[in-house]
């Protein structure tokens, strides 16, 4: 190629900057994908300069986003540590699984240590969009987390990270490289906390790429039968995409955005199928099914996890900016950072005619009758504190009544402000009162929201976030002219009347009774034991059981064949797959919720319902 000096001296600055950006980094990580052994990669650290005789070298116990212990370190074998003149250093492990306690500290040069993936490993119990997978040839599942870890009380410091990729393979991620050829990428990072929050997929590319509100949103699929491509993805996802753009007020906070799917053959490893948030992309573990199929379900699951662009990644307490990945406390506010997502995930959608109204109280009338049978006699606050050890059993409350905290909130403003400010409005003030690098203080925020707009916002914290009271439906849907019905007359399609749980171990839900199956759980034929699979055609996972039942009730009339699939134990120490048949049958079922507009709202109520939900 023929170059000019104006391009010479282009290339020669950017080489500098690169080489600048090497020569200033703390942490020097090299990963090898090219070299896998035994199902395992090898990872080299150059660390930064130590001053104290010894020093800990940490795994993450627990990453934000996740809400669960997760013992990466637990993943890691043949530890080493060297000193400057190749010999190894002294090493102990203080709690046996995620911190290494090396000696000799000021003489260490070099670390390396072999990571195995969490995907066909045995040991943990680690929720398959925030683990790994090691697939020679084919796949590299990189969040980062489960690879790299930090020098105790040296977590801000820069990292450099050089990635040897075989031939042909792209690294899908939010992260710019600094440089990459047929066989290398390199990113230099500012800091750990965002090499955590930044997966990485290496696999032969499926990527399709589009600007949206002035950031470049990346779509990359790993389908390995070639079922689903990112185009009908991203095809799914753009009127999402859209939406929030305008939702969020014409453009999007971030300049560039990965959705990273992989898609899992049915009935392959791993079952529970999800996504984690990030702050610049999410990563998504799902079945590998038709483009059609791919598409309906990423949107949902998109529109929430791409709306954590806001929170938390712009508006945080403490907790989240100064995370502790080995002992962290958790902060009291999961009813914004996951409930306000979850909730605007879906008004969104109605706002922007996605969705109809009607669908959009079906939506809600399911979250409060999940969330019925969910503690709700302590404090919201107190649950997410917990959220870890003594309320773990609760957190699939975050989604169900942390969204209805959002919408109560967001009606109550609407109110309150004539229809002139919503929740939307108020997450943009908090966010130019805080932003990405202004933490707020945990205690304070329910007293900076009331400043921001209405002291009586703060009584409704009061009452029903920090204290144990129940949302009071009826009365706040009634300033927004919505009529609430707790025990409407109606029958509905039943599942059966049985009891079922959730295995996180397994990934599924398991029938645990059966004492009082009605008509149709008798014919059925469930039994206790019995693992969830599919129930009218759709795939059963741990986060999507209650849309599956609303589909089932939805879209199935009384005397309809359906289907459940289950795996049932043998008796052996194995399971066999059932299909289970019966003819579908309607009961008369207390707490449905059901939601309606007031055809008599006054003009007060209907400008309230306008500002609400753009009607």
């Amino acid at each position: 190629m023929l170059m000019t000096n104006t391009m010479k001296i282009k290339l020669t600055s950017l080489l500098l900057v690169c080489l600048s950006f090497s020569a200033f980094a703390n942490y020097h990580y090299r990963l090898d994908l090219v070299s896998v052994v035994d199902d395992k990669i090898m990872v080299e650290l150059t660390p930064p300069k130590v001053t104290t005789n010894t020093i800990e070298f940490h795994i993450p116990r627990v990453v934000p986003g996740t809400y669960s212990i997760s013992n990466f370190g637990q993943f890691i074998s043949s530890f080493k540590a060297y000193d400057t003149a190749g010999d190894t250093l002294e090493v102990a492990r203080p709690d046996g699984i995620n911190r290494w306690e090396i000696k000799n500290a000021t003489q260490l040069s070099k670390i390396t240590y072999w990571v195995e993936d969490t995907w066909d490993s045995d040991k943990g119990n680690v929720f398959e969009p925030s683990g790994s997978n090691i697939e020679e040839g084919k796949n590299f599942v990189i969040n980062t987390f489960a690879f790299f870890g930090y020098l105790d009380g040296m977590k801000e410091m820069d990292f450099e990270l050089t990635v040897s990729k075989p031939n042909g393979f792209y690294g899908s991620t939010s992260l710019i490289p600094t440089s990459t050829s047929e066989g290398e990428d390199k990113f230099f990072v500012n800091g750990y906390n965002l090499l955590a929050d930044s997966p990485i997929m290496y696999c032969i590319p499926d990527t399709v790429t589009r600007n949206v509100g002035g950031a470049e949103v990346l779509v990359s699929v790993y389908s390995p039968n070639g079922i689903t491509n990112a185009a009908s993805v991203m095809d799914g996802i753009a009127p999402i995409l859209e939406a929030q753009r305008k939702y969020l007020g014409g453009t999007l906070p971030v300049e560039k955005y990965a959705f990273i799917a992989y898609l899992a053959p049915v009935g392959g490893k791993g079952v529970r199928m999800g996504a984690l948030e990030h702050s610049y992309s999410s990563f998504y573990y799902m079945p590998e099914v038709s483009n059609a199929r791919t598409g309906d379900m990423m949107k949902d699951v998109a529109a929430h996890e791409f709306f954590h662009i806001v929170t938390p990644l712009r508006i945080h307490s403490e907790e989240i900016h100064y995370f502790d990945f080995i002992d962290p406390k958790m902060s009291k506010h999961l009813w914004m950072y996951e409930g306000v997502t979850e909730y605007s995930a879906s008004h969104v959608q109605v706002c922007n005619k996605l969705i109809t109204i009607d669908q959009y109280f079906q939506n809600l009338s399911q979250k409060m009758t999940i969330a019925s049978f969910m503690l709700d006699s302590v404090p919201f606050t107190e649950i997410s504190s917990g959220c870890l050890d003594k309320y773990k059993a609760q957190y699939l409350n975050v989604y169900q009544k942390g969204a209805l905290i959002g919408a109560c909130l967001d009606i109550l403003l609407n109110d309150l402000s004539n229809g002139e400010m919503g929740l939307q409005e108020l997450m943009r003030k908090l966010e130019r009162s805080y932003g990405i690098d202004k933490p707020f203080k945990d205690d304070s925020l329910f007293d900076k929201i009331a400043a921001l707009s209405y002291p009586e916002i703060r009584e409704f914290f009061a009452k029903y976030v920090e204290g144990p009271n129940p949302l009071p439906f009826e009365e706040i849907f009634a300033k927004a002219g919505i009529i609430y019905e707790k025990n409407p007359k109606e029958k509905v399609l039943s599942f059966g009347k049985v009891g079922i749980e959730g295995d996180e171990e397994k990934g599924c839900y398991v029938v645990t009774a059966t004492n009082r199956m009605n008509k149709f759980g008798k014919k059925m034929g469930y039994k206790v034991g019995d693992e969830l699979i599919s129930f009218n055609e759709k795939e059963i996972g741990l986060q999507n059981f209650p849309e599956v039942l609303a589909d089932f009730r939805a879209n199935r009339s009384r005397g309809d064949k359906i289907v459940a699939v289950v795996r049932r134990p043998d008796g052996k120490g194995g399971f066999k797959v059932k299909n289970l048949k019966a003819k579908a049958y309607a009961v008369r079922q207390k707490g449905q919720n059901i939601l309606s507009l007031d055809a008599h709202a006054t003009k007060k109520q209907i400008k309230v319902r306008k500002g609400w939900l753009n009607i």
